[in-house]
């Protein structure tokens, strides 16, 4: 059993868990996850079982006072973990709540990180222990770490983020014959404003490409609130040189739409990894996000467009939209022509 919480932390353990897969191909593989990253997961077909953690409803339970309902829900998912009856978890979150259900599925063998990737006492829960080298890694190559510390010598799939066949129609349905445009998906989550760029730059490298090359580019909107707002102002400011993007309600959608693409423009998000594992190109805007952690996948051409100024702005005060601002539209046109045009 794998465990493992939100949409970027999901997509970015599809490789390690795919060279899994092909290391123990007649094994059962479940996955242990939360609702919101359970579409993704639900449509690839090497996985033999989702198992979705009821985080909602605990939740609503404790928020009301409900002790006993939420005694009964943990106790009924905790039998259906140990009725499963699991050899082996592999915790790729290695923190305190992911230990507990480690432990709660009553598997002889769990898997976490020691520190300082485990965390929160989460490695306490696990009998083995992976010592990763060097302590600053980007999270596909420590994921991949922890699948390498069980003696997995089988290489990733090519293409870890299956897509649905119908999802892969709706996309060729709204984007017809005409010329791969650029993806665009300029939103965040609503926890991380500081990663946002602006309306002008998006603007501006819209206008760029359309009159460099002719490329079209389509803006994506996510579910943070504002995202609809933000980018409908991004179409406006191109000029024309933007649209919006057909709507994407599943996951699926957006991998299928983003494969058709010729190329993904955004921040550190999970959509640009769900890009990237989908074998887009990827130019990756940052701020004061770790460049290293949050390296795309290694397999896919990529740029990342920052401009280093010295300090942590999250931790030193500075105004984090001051340092997304420092990126010029002029820095990201370039690295998106040379993607465009072959490179790496």
């Amino acid at each position: 059993m794998v465990r493992l919480g939100a949409v970027g932390d999901v997509v970015r353990t599809l490789p390690a868990v795919s060279a899994l897969r092909a290391a123990y191909p007649g094994s059962h593989l479940a996955w242990l996850v939360e609702k919101g990253s359970a579409s993704v997961l639900e449509s690839q077909s090497w996985l033999d079982e989702v198992i979705q953690f009821p985080r909602e409803e605990l939740g609503s339970a404790l928020r009301i006072g409900r002790l006993d309902r939420v005694a009964s829900l943990s106790w009924a998912f905790r039998r259906e973990l140990k009725r499963r009856r699991f050899d082996l978890v592999l915790d790729f979150h290695s923190i305190l709540k992911s230990g507990v259900l480690a432990a709660l599925s009553g598997a002889p063998v769990r898997v976490a990180y020691a520190r300082p990737f485990g965390r929160e006492l989460g490695w306490w829960f696990a009998q083995h222990r992976a010592q990763l080298h060097p302590r600053r890694m980007s999270r596909f190559a420590r994921n991949d770490a922890l699948v390498r510390f069980l003696g997995v010598t089988q290489a990733s799939s090519p293409r870890p983020l299956v897509i649905p066949a119908p999802a892969e129609a709706r996309a060729e349905g709204s984007l017809g014959t005409a010329p791969s445009p650029v993806a665009i998906h300029p939103g965040t989550s609503d926890s991380t404003p500081h990663k946002r760029w602006s309306v002008e730059g998006y603007a501006a490298l819209a206008r760029g490409l359309s009159a460099a090359d002719g490329r079209p580019s389509v803006v994506t909107v996510g579910p943070a609130r504002a995202e609809r707002e933000f980018a409908e102002a991004i179409v406006e400011a191109s000029g024309g040189a933007a649209s919006l993007a057909p709507a994407t309600p599943s996951l699926g959608d957006l991998a299928a739409l983003f494969a058709r693409c010729a190329l993904y423009v955004g921040s550190d998000t999970g959509p640009m990894h769900v890009a990237s594992l989908v074998g887009t190109p990827v130019v990756q805007l940052l701020g004061p996000t770790d460049p290293i952690e949050n390296t795309p996948w290694s397999a896919v051409p990529s740029r990342t467009v920052r401009v280093q100024i010295g300090c942590n702005p999250c931790r030193r005060g500075c105004s984090a939209a001051t340092c997304m601002g420092l990126i010029h539209p002029e820095m990201v046109l370039r690295a998106s022509r040379a993607l465009l045009a072959g490179g790496r």
